[in-house]
């Protein structure tokens, strides 16, 4: 697929909107909107790799609340022909519909590959990819399981939303201690995922989230592994121009 001549395509990740409070939360909801808003001229597609909320789960008849500035946009971008592609995180895994029915968005539930110009992209949120996290890729089994997740359903949502927000929010108080570093070519666990998929194919870009460090990584001459960051601390997010992908920083 060539996009149309001066137009972008733009990827980015990690909102968790909703933590660690409203408040601060609808600051960085107004900033992503605002980023939407200034990029709706020249983007032809529009990737947002995972993680949009800190949490998230669709009942049959009911959605989480709130969040409604930036499903508005989403759905003012899809509607004025922009395409838009979300692959679902660690955070938002629970997606069902809503999105492809409502806002005219595709779901994706693990890596997909595109084409774009000659470079090839592929494209996921990065969780449970590589060695390692045996605990977390168990945990995924369990959590994408239909009847988990019925179960889950059955619970009135003031309370199967509250446990879950208090579970995230407990969750990411005892993981905010640390610093996001990056650990080297040989402990990076998305680049060595990133170099056993080398060994079978040709990849230009690797463009993932859920690492929530910006990091943009030479796998070869010919292949990089960028990960687009968070809107926390970074307002991140990368951009590909027809003929080259940039790591870039939002306002900074």
């Amino acid at each position: 697929m060539n996009i149309t001549p001066n137009n972008k395509i733009y990827f980015l990740s990690d909102f968790h909107l909703g933590a660690p409070n409203a408040a601060e939360s609808l600051l960085r909801e107004k900033r992503i909107v605002h980023f939407l808003d200034s990029i709706k001229n020249d983007a032809e597609q529009i990737f947002i790799a995972g993680d949009i909320f800190d949490f998230w789960f669709e009942y049959k008849l009911v959605v989480p609340r709130g969040y409604t500035r930036l499903l508005g946009k989403l759905a003012e971008l899809t509607d004025a022909g922009i395409l838009i592609h979300f692959f679902v995180g660690n955070h938002d895994m629970w997606m069902k519909d809503y999105f492809q029915n409502e806002l005219n968005i595709a779901v994706y539930f693990k890596p997909q590959a595109f084409e774009f110009n000659g470079k090839k992209f592929l494209i996921g949120h990065g969780d449970g990819q590589g060695p390692g996290d045996h605990g977390y890729k168990f945990l995924k089994k369990i959590f994408r399981n239909p009847f988990c997740q019925w179960l889950f359903s059955i619970f009135p949502p003031f309370i199967g939303l509250g446990m879950a927000n208090y579970f995230s929010r407990k969750s990411r108080e005892k993981a905010g201690q640390d610093v996001e570093v990056f650990l080297g070519e040989e402990n990076e666990w998305l680049i060595i995922y990133c170099k056993e998929v080398l060994q079978k194919e040709h990849v230009d870009y690797f463009i993932f989230g859920h690492r929530h460090l910006p990091i943009d990584f030479s796998l070869n001459a010919n292949s990089r592994y960028i990960n687009l960051g968070e809107w926390i601390n970074y307002d991140s997010f990368a951009v590909f121009n027809g003929e080259t992908t940039e790591l870039k920083y939002f306002n900074k």
